[in-house]
């Protein structure tokens, strides 16, 4: 919802009804992830996408109709070999798209959402989608950190329930993705009969660059293109100036393991924060590795240098006590083998290294290999097996023609 949010928030404050088509799940190739949404407002224009355009079409009628009907829908789209072009996804995927009118009426917390959003706070919105009872459909909760005041607003129809949802939830917000998930009708955790999509705001991922050199610009360009809040660390006041890092959010003049240490204190590294330490020169590696190796949760460390110079690290970290176990989570030297030359190579190198370790790629070229393009890393992928699917998987992943209330999917 995250990149919709700007013309929903200024339709919603004019009191407008919008029909809003947002992907819930997701299965093999589909070409967005749960939380991707497109919107069609009250004068027809269509806002964001749900597919990359392979069934743009299908959602934007029946959000015209849901909103004409005040009726939500929970709608699967799909392919099968014999109809690969019909009314579906050619590359293979299979996603499930809640589409809900939202307004006023239907949606009155999402001033507060929105000023969570933009205020970096995490906040999560919880949504019905499934239910065998059709008044619980749409049904809202918003979930925010424990610690904040204000952490849960509306309900989904009973505490039980909320409560369920929100310990999953305030999950989902640590890690920072969104996830469908599964429960009885009031929330029993071993039953099945309602789903609940749980759509995750949380801030931008962080990526700390040490070392204030050529190739830490590259690093924190493509980082910022990525998503990343960018960060460059360096002890030298000369080498470490704003103007030296335009496209960084943050410039720090300090010695790189002392930062890194105080921002883990104070609970500013995560298990999405990625690392790349550029310095290649030993005062600065060895005790900045020293704490980052021992961080309990983060998402990349990598180190830049020759086969040498890794060579002669790995030695000086063993020096000071790192176990293999603690060893084996540095990527050095950083980067895939692109071959790349320039800071701008070396630093797209850096960016499929961390694109692949965050979802099981292997770097191959995907014109050598064979299976799906995407990878289904993560608990929001979801098997092949398609939940509460109607005959073979063949004939579930046929495109749905017709809208259905969401109880019948």
């Amino acid at each position: 919802m995250r990149e919709v949010l700007p013309d929903l928030l200024r339709w919603w404050r004019d009191g407008a009804s919008v029909g809003v088509g947002t992907v819930v799940a997701t299965w093999r190739s589909a070409p967005r992830q749960p939380g991707a949404s497109m919107l069609v407002g009250p004068e027809g224009e269509a806002v964001g996408s749900v597919s990359g355009g392979c069934v743009e079409g299908a959602v934007y009628e029946l959000a015209q109709e849901v909103v004409e009907s005040g009726t939500p829908a929970l709608q699967r789209y799909g392919v099968s070999d014999e109809d690969a072009y019909a009314v579906g996804l050619t590359c293979g995927g299979i996603l499930d798209v809640w589409v809900e009118t939202v307004s006023r009426e239907t949606f009155p917390e999402l001033g507060d959402v929105a000023a969570d959003i933009e205020a970096g706070r995490p906040v999560a919105v919880a949504t019905v989608v499934e239910h065998p009872d059709p008044a619980r459909l749409g049904r809202r909760l918003i979930v925010r950190a424990e610690e904040d005041l204000g952490d849960r607003g509306g309900s989904l129809g009973s505490l039980r329930l909320d409560d369920a949802v929100t310990d999953d939830a305030r999950g989902l917000l640590a890690s920072g993705h969104s996830e469908t998930l599964t429960y009885g009708p009031d929330g029993e955790r071993r039953g099945e009969g309602m789903r609940v999509f749980v759509d995750v705001h949380a801030p931008a991922p962080r990526m700390l660059v040490f070392g204030a050199i050529d190739f830490a610009a590259a690093c924190a360009r493509i980082g910022k293109f990525l998503g990343y809040t960018v960060t460059v660390c360096d002890a030298r006041p000369v080498f470490a100036t704003a103007s030296r890092f335009p496209d960084a959010d943050e410039v720090v003049v300090d010695w790189p393991h002392r930062y890194l240490e105080a921002e883990a204190q104070a609970g500013r590294i995560d298990r999405r924060t990625v690392l790349c330490v550029l310095t290649h020169d030993p005062k600065f590696d060895v005790p900045l590795l020293e704490v980052a190796l021992r961080l309990p949760e983060v998402a990349y460390i990598g180190a830049m240098g020759s086969r040498r110079t890794h060579e002669d690290r790995l030695e000086r970290l063993i020096e000071v006590g790192m176990t293999d176990a603690e060893l084996t989570r540095l990527s050095s030297p950083i980067g895939l083998d692109l071959g790349a030359r320039t800071p701008e190579e070396t630093a797209v190198s850096i960016a499929a290294e961390i694109i692949a370790v965050r979802w099981g790629g292997q770097g191959s070229r995907l014109a050598d290999v064979e299976g799906p393009i995407h990878h289904p890393t993560g608990r929001h992928s979801g098997p092949v097996d398609l939940p509460d699917s109607p005959g073979s998987a063949a004939e579930a992943a046929k495109p749905l023609q017709e809208a259905r209330p969401a109880s019948t999917i």
